[in-house]
């Protein structure tokens, strides 16, 4: 069997999905339900009435985050939708159980328009104790962040920006300690200028990569300057828009030190690879499928390669 047919097995096996919600508090006799729905938890109720803070100490709302998305840049997949992100988004409900013991509900909205999302998810602030977006495009995915954090005084995390910047920031600290590279002298290359490579651009800035010395390139080639006073490129995208004419992601590997794939799988060759600085150091982060797969990316060259994946099985 694929990991297609097992992962079809593994969701659809009964109970279907990977998640369920199950009580914390004795249920099994008449005063236990009596104090768990009505009469008893009117005083709860009243307390919360009175001080809403009091939600952090009667309810599970302070371990309880909002894993919320629209479908519309689901790992590697694009935009397929509300409905069919769900399995991912129950995913990241099992990556906070799993790790942090957190609790989540996954909601999925079928909205197009970036207002009417902030609406729906604001409205939502007296049930969780944090709302975690995912798997929303660019560039709405800035202004829905940026809208939430204004208007909720719960925390507002957005996973593709802040978190891929986080994790990947933490794996280029330790490959540049392996690699016996400064941080200062590191050249960088994006494949991607959508929300996460953005993000976490400007994350590896201030961890101290040179702003001049890191390229991003999307599907039009190497964010230019020329692109960006042509207007093809988004307020987000627009600062790391270089002075060059031209050129496409081929160009933008050769000499890199580091590439980071933040785009779709299968784009990266061994030839643009074997074009790299010595021992260098990739991060192919599309999802299913990398931009290199792993075997290739190490069979590519005779000095050391280190690579990371998005997946779980690398």
């Amino acid at each position: 069997m694929t990991l297609g047919d097992d992962a079809r097995d593994y969701h659809r096996r009964p109970p279907a999905g990977k998640v369920e919600i199950a009580t914390t508090k004795p249920t099994n006799t008449q005063r236990d339900l009596s104090l768990a729905y009505s009469p008893g938890v009117a005083a709860p109720c009243r307390d919360i009435a009175e001080d809403e803070d009091a939600a952090y100490e009667y309810t599970a709302k302070g371990n309880l985050v909002g894993v919320v998305s629209n479908g519309s840049a689901v790992l590697g997949l694009g935009d397929i939708g509300a409905q069919a992100s769900k399995p991912v988004m129950e995913g990241k409900g099992v990556l906070f159980k799993r790790f942090a013991d957190i609790d989540v509900f996954d909601v999925e909205f079928d909205h197009d328009d970036p207002q009417a999302f902030v609406e729906s998810v604001a409205a939502m602030e007296p049930t969780f104790g944090g709302i975690n977006l995912e798997d929303i495009r660019a560039p709405e995915c800035f202004e829905i962040e940026e809208s939430l954090r204004d208007r909720m005084d719960i925390p507002v995390f957005h996973d593709d920006q802040h978190g891929t910047a986080i994790i990947s920031g933490a794996a280029l600290l330790n490959a540049a300690d392996i690699a016996d590279k400064e941080l200062s002298s590191l050249n960088v290359t994006f494949s991607g200028a959508g929300a996460a490579a953005t993000a976490t651009a400007r994350f590896y800035v201030s961890l101290g990569i040179p702003h001049e010395n890191i390229t991003l390139c999307d599907i039009d080639g190497v964010l230019s300057e020329s692109r960006a006073e042509a207007g093809e490129l988004d307020e987000y995208a627009e600062p790391f828009a270089r002075g060059v004419d031209g050129g496409d992601l081929e160009d933008a590997i050769e000499g890199a030190d580091v590439l980071v794939g933040l785009s779709v799988g299968g784009i990266v060759s061994q030839e643009m690879v074997r074009s790299m600085a010595d021992d260098p150091i990739i991060f192919a982060m599309a999802n299913p499928e990398p931009e290199i797969a792993y075997e290739d990316a190490k069979e590519a060259r005779d000095d050391t390669v280190i690579m990371a994946t998005g997946r779980s099985d690398y």
